[in-house]
């Protein structure tokens, strides 16, 4: 079968700081492509989605312009500011480039905004109705208590496909799953959501984390999402942190049936991305 990674990250430091980063960070280096190649080729990986990591314009065309060079990167996830007014034309724009046929969807550190509630802003409503539009779709980097928001977000737009990165980022490194559980599956409720099976590796405690801190999450989006909805990515290189890249998609194959592998390691992230 096709085994996609749906998500994953590069950057050079020399090129833009990525502040995000603590210092001293073992992340604190430039990550690559010619990096992740041969990490993801001996893990069997065949296409990956490269993820935006920063909220300024010119990461994305840079991205589109790696996936245009390299063979491995099938789709692009980048950023544009939705509340912009000429949202619809800067997409349009950004698709004109070289690579531009390689951007598949939009993304916003929306765990970073200090509102709520920013997903249901007129004006990033708006944003978001440019971005079904144009036939992309729309990652969500949130924190748990964001769920509702984007619940009622991907409830008001049905024409846009919504993508959960990380499960949510559920807090595993305590072990509680309340009321993040009830939220997800508030969320998955709705025909238009999809969620990567990706990050846990990093919301558990990355020193000590075992197989079964992970089981009890991997388990509840499968069930509230199925296979059919649910898309691995390895979060490389932020897992480095906790897991090497090969060792992370061997624990989400252990957490998942064989029976679910055609769908979640690659028919699932091909349908929804349009690789």
């Amino acid at each position: 079968m096709t085994v996609v990674d749906a998500h994953h990250h590069v950057w050079d430091l020399s090129v833009r700081d990525q502040d995000w980063i603590a210092e001293g960070s073992p992340i604190r280096r430039d990550f690559t492509v010619k990096d992740l190649v041969p990490e993801a080729r001996a893990a069997g990986v065949d296409r990956t989605v490269l993820v935006q990591t920063v909220t300024v314009p010119e990461e994305t065309p840079e991205f589109l312009a790696l996936a245009d060079e390299h063979e491995l990167i099938a789709g692009v996830v980048g950023w544009t500011d939705l509340t912009r007014p000429d949202v619809a034309d800067e997409l349009a724009r950004l698709r004109e480039l070289p690579g531009g046929r390689y951007l598949k969807g939009i993304r916003h550190q929306v765990q970073g905004e200090p509102d709520p509630q920013w997903l249901l802003r007129p004006d990033v409503r708006r944003g978001l109705t440019a971005v079904a539009d144009a036939g992309l779709v729309y990652d969500l980097v949130v924190l748990p208590h964001q769920l509702p928001a984007c619940t009622k977000a991907a409830a008001g737009l049905p024409q846009l496909t919504f993508v959960l990165d990380h499960l949510g980022k559920p807090p595993i490194a305590s072990g509680a799953l309340e009321p993040w559980a009830s939220d997800l599956r508030a969320l998955a409720a709705l025909p238009n959501t999809v969620c990567k099976l990706s990050g846990m590796v990093t919301e558990a405690d990355p020193a000590s984390w075992t197989i079964d801190d992970l089981r009890p999450y991997a388990g509840t989006v499968l069930e509230v999402f199925g296979p059919d909805r649910l898309m691995f990515g390895s979060d490389w290189p932020v897992c480095t942190l906790a897991a090497a890249y090969g060792d992370v998609l061997d624990t989400a194959r252990r957490l998942t049936g064989p029976s679910d592998h055609v769908r979640i390691f690659g028919a699932t992230a091909t349908r929804v991305y349009d690789l």
